[in-house]
C-alpha cells in the first residue's frame, strides 16, 4: 500500500476503533461484535508496524481505551491495569513462546514454566485490603486511572469483607454475571420492557458502574480473581504460587489455571478451554498464557499498555450454516410481539439449535431475511444463538418476505408500534400472554395496592383457573383463596379484606392499574383530576387528551387505542359491577406550601414509605423527581442515602431529614 493510502486508512481505522471503544468500555453498549472490532484492531496494529512514521500516543493500540464516568471519584492504580496483546492463531502463540525462550537464554534462566488461564469476559476491577480488610475497589479505566466502585464492588458476595493475614494487598479480577444469570437478567428485562444487554460483559459492566448501588445489588454479579497487583510482607517466586495463595485467603481465584512446561503443553491448554468453554458456568472471550516466574516478568518488562510477559489467544467464533424454515411471533408477558426464527437444527459451539430470536421488524430488515433462506448462525459471546446473515447467492427464488402481524396473534387485538419504537406491541388488556403481568401491575403498590396478593398467589390462582381475567380478583371466594395455603383462614380473611378496600381507592389508582401504555402514577394522577370519572377519560378526544398537562400526543393516542378496544369496556363494566370506584373523590386542598418546589427523595425513610411521603408532598402542590439537578430545591434523604445525596452536596442542593420534613408538614 502507498504511503498516503496507508495514512488515510489509518486515520479512518483510528476513528473507528475510538467510536466502537467508547461504546464498549464508556457506554457499555457495543454496536459490533468483539471479533469485528479485534478484526479492526488487528489491521490498525498491522499498518502501524509497516508505517511506524504515522505511530501515534495517542492510538488506541498504545493505550487502553476506557474513561472514568462522571459521577464517580477517580482512583490512580499505584500498579497499572495494563491491558493484553491479543493473538490469533497457534502460530502467533509459538512465536510469543520462542521470544520468551530466546530472552530466557539470553538471562540464564534454565527453565521457563507457564500458566495457561481463562480470559473472563467483564469488567476487569482492582480490590485494595489494608490489615486484611476491604478498603476500596476501582475499575480499570485507562489502566492508570479508574473509578472509585467501593459500595457496589460490597454487593458482591463472593468478595471477602476480611481476609486470614492481616496484610496490605491489593489484587485485581474480573467482575462478571454467569451464563445463567444473564439470561435470567435479560429475560426479566423483557418482561419489564427494559432494553436487553447485548452480553453479559455488558451486564456487568454496567451493573458495576452503576451511580445508585442500591441497582447493583439488584444484580447477579460475582468476581474471579486472577492477580496480586501489589503485597507487603510477604514473596512469591510465582504466579500460580500467588493464586494458590490468594485461594487460601478467601478470595474466588480463577478455577482455570493450567500448569505449563512446554510449547505443546501450552497449545494443549488452549485447545482444552476451547473444547470445554461450552461447558464453563462463566462467559470467556480467549484463553490468557503467562510466564509463571515473577523474576523473569520482571527482566521481560511491558510497553505502555501490555504486558511482553503474556498474550491472550482470543478463539474465533464458530459458524455455522443452516435454513431458516419459518418465522412465526411470540407475545411476551409485557404484550411485545416478537419474531422468532425457526432453523434446521445444527449444532453450533457444542449446542444444539433450532430457533432463535430475531428481536424484532428492524432486525429482519437490516438482515434482509426471508422466510427458506440458507442463514450463517453463531453463538453471540458463546452464550446466545444468533443469525449474522443470510446467503442471498444461495436463493432459489421461493423464499417468501416476512411480515409483522397487524393484529395479535394470541387474542386478536390490534398490534401497533409506536413512532420512534422497534417493538410491536399487543394493545388487548385481556391477552391472556399478558395476563400474568397485567395482574401484577394491577395489584402492585402504586396501582390497586392489594396486600398479600403477590406473584406466587397470582401464580397458584391462574394455576386452579381461578382467574383468567382482571376482574376476577373481585369473584375471589374466601374458600378458594384459603384452599391455597395450609390453615389459610387467617390469610384468606387478610386478602378479602384487602381486595374489598381496593374497591374504594382513588380514581388514579384505577387509572395506573389498567396499564395504559406510557401512563405512570403522575399522568394518572392528571387525567383523574381533569377527567373526575373513567368514562368521562374514556370518551375524551385526542384534541382533549392532547392538550392535557404532562400528556402530549403520543400518550394520548395510546389512551385513545386503549379505551375503543372491547376488551377495555368489558372489563369496565365487570369492575363496575364488582363495586370498584371509577370516580375522582375530591379532597379539600389543605394548603400549596410546596408549589414551585421539586423534591428528591433517597434513602429509607423511618416513617413513610417513598410513595406514602411523595404523595403528601404532592398533596401540598410539590413535585417529586427521580433525580437531583439545579432545579431541585431539597433532597429528603433517609438511612442509606446513595449517590443522590453526594450529588445534592456538590450542587449545594438543600438536604433535608425525616425530622425536617415531618416539622414542615405539620
Amino acid at each position: 500500500m502507498e504511503k498516503e493510502k496507508a495514512r488515510k486508512r489509518i486515520e479512518e481505522l483510528r476513528k473507528t476503533v475510538e467510536y466502537h471503544a467508547n461504546k464498549y468500555y464508556n457506554e457499555d453498549n457495543p454496536e459490533i461484535s468483539d471479533f469485528e472490532y479485534d478484526m479492526l484492531m488487528v489491521e490498525l496494529r498491522n499498518l502501524e508496524k509497516e508505517f511506524p512514521e504515522f505511530m501515534s500516543a495517542n492510538s488506541l493500540t498504545q493505550k487502553v481505551g476506557g474513561k472514568v464516568k462522571e459521577g464517580f471519584n477517580k482512583v490512580e492504580h499505584e500498579v497499572p491495569l495494563q491491558s493484553l496483546q491479543d493473538v490469533f492463531s497457534f502460530e502467533e502463540v509459538i512465536e510469543f513462546l520462542n521470544r520468551i525462550e530466546k530472552q530466557a537464554v539470553e538471562n540464564n534462566i534454565p527453565e521457563v514454566k507457564y500458566v495457561v488461564e481463562t480470559k473472563i469476559d467483564g469488567l476487569s476491577s482492582a480490590l485494595e485490603y489494608k490489615d486484611g480488610k476491604f478498603i476500596r475497589g476501582a475499575t480499570r479505566g485507562n489502566g492508570l486511572v479508574g473509578e472509585d466502585v467501593t459500595e457496589n464492588l460490597k454487593t458482591i458476595k463472593t468478595i471477602p469483607k476480611e481476609i486470614k493475614d492481616k496484610i496490605n494487598i491489593t489484587v485485581r479480577g474480573e467482575v462478571f454475571i454467569s451464563k445463567s444469570d444473564f439470561e435470567k437478567l435479560n429475560q426479566e428485562r423483557e418482561e419489564n420492557e427494559e432494553e436487553l444487554f447485548a452480553n453479559a460483559r455488558n451486564a456487568a459492566a454496567g451493573s458495576l458502574r452503576q451511580l445508585d448501588s442500591n441497582i447493583t445489588k439488584q444484580r447477579p454479579l460475582d468476581i474471579y480473581i486472577f492477580n496480586v497487583q501489589k503485597i507487603e510482607g510477604k514473596e512469591f517466586n510465582s504466579h500460580y504460587e500467588e493464586l494458590e495463595y490468594l485461594s487460601e485467603q478467601g478470595f474466588n481465584v480463577n478455577p482455570v489455571r493450567i500448569y505449563c512446561k512446554t510449547h505443546d503443553e501450552v497449545i494443549k491448554a488452549i485447545e482444552q478451554i476451547g473444547a470445554e468453554r461450552e461447558k464453563l458456568t462463566f462467559g470467556i472471550d480467549g484463553a490468557v498464557v503467562k510466564v509463571d516466574d515473577l523474576a523473569f516478568r520482571e527482566i521481560l518488562g511491558t510497553t505502555s499498555k501490555v504486558p511482553k510477559w503474556a498474550v491472550a489467544y482470543k478463539y474465533p467464533p464458530e459458524q455455522k450454516e443452516t435454513i431458516l424454515k419459518d418465522i412465526i411471533c411470540q407475545v411476551g408477558r409485557t404484550g411485545v410481539i416478537t419474531p422468532m426464527a425457526i432453523l434446521e437444527p445444527v449444532v453450533v459451539a457444542g449446542s444444539k439449535i433450532s430457533k432463535t430470536t430475531l428481536h424484532n421488524e428492524d432486525f429482519i430488515k437490516e438482515k434482509g431475511l426471508k422466510i427458506g433462506d440458507t442463514v450463517v448462525l453463531q453463538k453471540a459471546g458463546d452464550v446466545i444463538p444468533e443469525i449474522v446473515e443470510a446467503k442471498k447467492e444461495k436463493r432459489t427464488g421461493k423464499e417468501i418476505e416476512f411480515k409483522m402481524p397487524t393484529v395479535c396473534p394470541v387474542c386478536g387485538a390490534p398490534a401497533v408500534r409506536e413512532e420512534g419504537e422497534s417493538a410491536t406491541r399487543c394493545t388487548g388488556i385481556e391477552c391472556p400472554a399478558k395476563l400474568f403481568r397485567n395482574l401484577v401491575h394491577f395489584v402492585s403498590r402504586e396501582a390497586m395496592n392489594i396486600d398479600g396478593l403477590g406473584e406466587n398467589i397470582i401464580a397458584q390462582l391462574s394455576e386452579k383457573g381461578l382467574i383468567s381475567n382482571i376482574a376476577d380478583i373481585y369473584d375471589l371466594t374466601f374458600e378458594q383463596i384459603a384452599s391455597l395455603k395450609k390453615n389459610g383462614t387467617k390469610f384468606a380473611q387478610n386478602l378479602i379484606d384487602s381486595i374489598n378496600k381496593s374497591k374504594e381507592n382513588e380514581l388514579y389508582r384505577l387509572i395506573t392499574a389498567l396499564g395504559i401504555r406510557h401512563v405512570g402514577v403522575k399522568a394518572a394522577k392528571v387525567l383523574a383530576k381533569k377527567y373526575k370519572t373513567i368514562d368521562n377519560l374514556a370518551d375524551a378526544s385526542f384534541d382533549s387528551l392532547s392538550q392535557t398537562e404532562d400528556i402530549g400526543p403520543i400518550v394520548a393516542n395510546s389512551i385513545r387505542e386503549f379505551f375503543l378496544q372491547d376488551q377495555t369496556t368489558d372489563l369496565l363494566q365487570r369492575l363496575k359491577d364488582a363495586g370498584v370506584n371509577t370516580q375522582n373523590v375530591e379532597e379539600d386542598i389543605v394548603d400549596e406550601r410546596f408549589a414551585g418546589k421539586t423534591f428528591v427523595l433517597t434513602g429509607s425513610l423511618e416513617n413513610y414509605t417513598r410513595d406514602e411521603a411523595g404523595d403528601i408532598i404532592e398533596k401540598f402542590g410539590g413535585k417529586v423527581s427521580s433525580s437531583v439537578s439545579k432545579k431541585t430545591s431539597y433532597v429528603l434523604a433517609g438511612e442509606e442515602a446513595g449517590s443522590k445525596l453526594t450529588k445534592a452536596e456538590e450542587l449545594g442542593i438543600k438536604v433535608i431529614s425525616e425530622q425536617e420534613f415531618m416539622k414542615m408538614i405539620k
